[in-house]
């Protein structure tokens, strides 16, 4: 059997992330100010993001430095495994070569803490002393109470009240490393108590906990606002994850023919494919790349290319984006993570332009591709990670049919040991398909913004 697992030396942890704005044939439309829904500023910006983040969200520059503290952190983990999956293969019976690069190695259990750690340095050096967020299945609250333990910030953390409910022990992570985590809609914010006025049931979403967290920043001067995906410093911070992948890849002598990541708002998936997405636009690679969203929030596979707001308060800017409508109540389905009305500008806009593609799966299908990667690699996957797992599974039986030999590579962007729920309710067989009808998404499409 050839080699399982592919590392590399700490030495050889990037330096610079990448910036593929500097690349696209069209970049996204500028986002807009909710209120004025004129082209947002730096000041604008500047009462909830550190001047450093606002600079890189514009940036055109191809290669911007990770800085030396930064760094050190990072290695903790990374660079992080990227693994030949033989026993998946071999239970699949394919000639495909599958790869999956590994990110659940980090202290929070996720990708997500490549992007915390850079977000609480930049703050803690502008002087900020605290950091309000939202989060769904609780990966990203995770890594940005860790990013500010190290950092020494204060961090509330506005939790999907459905997650919250659902993922006890992600909460109880947060609570260990310092930070004050609220269910959202909560009593705590004006957009919260109008939530919950309209719907005291509510089960939450992204789009509710973001307007609380950003209100929660707005009205102090001690606090900014962290966003764990979606932003364009968000998914540039990711692209650590690609830019290993590829080094790793070249030392087995392999280029990936297809590149597979889950997208909600598009940060692990951004982090993967980004660096690909070069390729194919500078050298002009075939590569197929795929982003796997669930059926019950098909943000790139029904939502519609169009200016929204990020939340359901119109507190956040409004973007160019693929999007369900910012008032969209998803399902409590159990990926969590990827319950998000939006997707990030960057990724539409290759979505728009054909350079990636987009599929939509229910649950049980995903659960059923976790439990065949958990018993076959051994690392029992994240609910969000499950889907580019799915796609890898159906694209490696298409080679099983075709006879084709192609190279695999997905993003496994965290482990699932504080998803257990969700497996038992898939084993004891009461986990519910669901496909969001057209008909809801066209009713909550009439309320985009009009923009001139």
């Amino acid at each position: 059997m050839s080699l399982t697992k592919i590392l590399l030396d700490e030495k050889e942890m990037p330096t610079r992330w990448y910036n593929l704005q500097a690349d696209m044939p069209n970049l996204p439309k500028p986002p807009l100010h909710p209120q004025t829904k004129q082209p947002l500023t730096g000041p604008d910006l500047a009462a909830i993001f550190p001047m450093e983040l606002i600079k890189q969200e514009v940036s055109t520059e191809r290669w911007i430095d990770i800085p030396e503290e930064v760094q050190q952190i990072l290695k903790l983990w990374r660079p992080a495994p990227l693994y030949r999956a033989h026993r998946l293969e071999k239970a699949l019976d394919t000639p495909a070569r599958i790869y999956y690069k590994y990110e659940g190695v980090s202290p929070a259990g996720s990708h997500k803490a490549n992007t915390s750690i850079p977000q609480a340095y930049y703050n803690k050096q502008a002087g900020i002393k605290r950091l309000a967020t939202e989060t769904g299945a609780g990966q990203w609250g995770s890594a940005l109470s860790l990013a500010c333990n190290f950092f020494g910030l204060e961090c509330t953390v506005y939790m999907v009240k459905v997650s919250y409910h659902q993922k006890p022990y992600r909460r109880s992570l947060m609570n260990v490393y310092g930070a004050e985590v609220i269910a959202s809609p909560s009593d705590q914010t004006n957009a919260g108590r109008q939530i919950l006025a309209a719907d005291s049931d509510s089960m939450g979403s992204l789009g509710i906990a973001i307007s609380e967290a950003v209100e929660d920043a707005a009205t102090r001067e001690d606090t900014n606002y962290a966003l764990g995906s979606v932003l364009n410093h968000v998914c540039l911070h990711q692209t650590i994850i690609g830019q290993e992948t590829k080094a790793q890849l070249a030392r087995v002598d392999e280029y990936p023919d297809i590149v597979i990541g889950a997208c909600g708002g598009g940060s692990n998936f951004a982090g993967m494919a980004f660096p690909f997405v070069y390729d194919k636009i500078k050298e002009g690679k075939k590569t197929r790349i795929i982003a796997v969203e669930p059926a019950a929030c098909p943000t790139l596979t029904k939502g519609k290319f169009a200016y929204d707001y990020g939340d359901v308060a119109k507190l956040a800017p409004i973007a160019m984006m693929y999007t369900l409508g910012h008032d969209f109540m998803p399902p409590g389905i159990h990926a969590g993570g990827l319950r998000y009305h939006g997707e990030s500008p960057l990724v539409s806009q290759l979505y728009h332009d054909g350079l990636i593609e987009a599929k939509a799966l229910t649950q049980n299908a995903v659960f059923e591709a976790a439990a065949l990667f958990a018993r076959t690699e051994a690392i029992l996957p994240a609910p969000e990670s499950a889907h580019a797992i799915r796609v890898a599974v159906e694209e490696a039986l298409a080679c099983k049919h075709s006879g084709e030999s192609k190279s695999i590579v997905l993003c496994l962007s965290g482990h699932g040991h504080f998803d257990l729920s969700s497996y038992d309710a898939y084993l004891e067989g009461s986990l519910e398909d669901y496909e969001y009808p057209a008909r809801m998404v066209e009713e909550s499409l009439k309320k985009l913004p009009v923009v001139d």
